[in-house]
């Protein structure tokens, strides 16, 4: 016979089941890579706002920077999303994330007031978001490709 505290202990150490569904995962990794998929639709629909932007960033030649930008987000969350080398795509989004974040919020260089705070909480939440795909990647590699 189950033990009713032994039970009551168990269940409040598992988590809801709807966290551990196939659905809410895909729906999760979906919404981590969001902007990593509206970004490069909307350089698509305005590719002249792409290399306007990276000019901006001084990245030349814009042409190109702009469309590996808008392949390698795309595959990378195609990567995170299926499954399809998971940990590989995550790490690349990571690194990407990582280097875009220095290069467009360079907060330390701006003056005091509302845009180097808004660049500076933006900055942050980047690093954060960096830091979620390696433990997307480390699930992945730890738990099994896919799952």
């Amino acid at each position: 016979m189950i033990n009713h505290i032994t039970s009551k202990r168990q269940l409040r150490l598992m988590p809801p089941r709807f966290l551990a569904a196939s659905l809410t995962r895909k729906l999760s990794l979906l919404a981590l890579c969001a902007a990593y998929i509206q970004g490069p639709i909307t350089k698509i629909f305005n590719f002249e706002g792409a290399l306007a932007e990276m000019a901006h960033f001084n990245l030349h030649p814009t042409a190109f920077f702009a469309a590996a930008v808008i392949i390698f987000e795309l595959t990378a969350s195609a990567m995170v999303i299926s499954g399809f080398l998971r940990w590989a795509g995550a790490l690349a989004l990571s690194g990407f994330t990582l280097l875009a974040t220095f290069i467009a919020l360079r907060f330390w260089e701006m003056a005091p007031g509302m845009e180097r705070m808004m660049a500076t909480n933006a900055f942050f939440e980047h690093i954060g978001l960096a830091g979620a795909f390696v433990l997307v990647a480390a699930m992945d590699l730890d738990w099994g490709a896919g799952r």
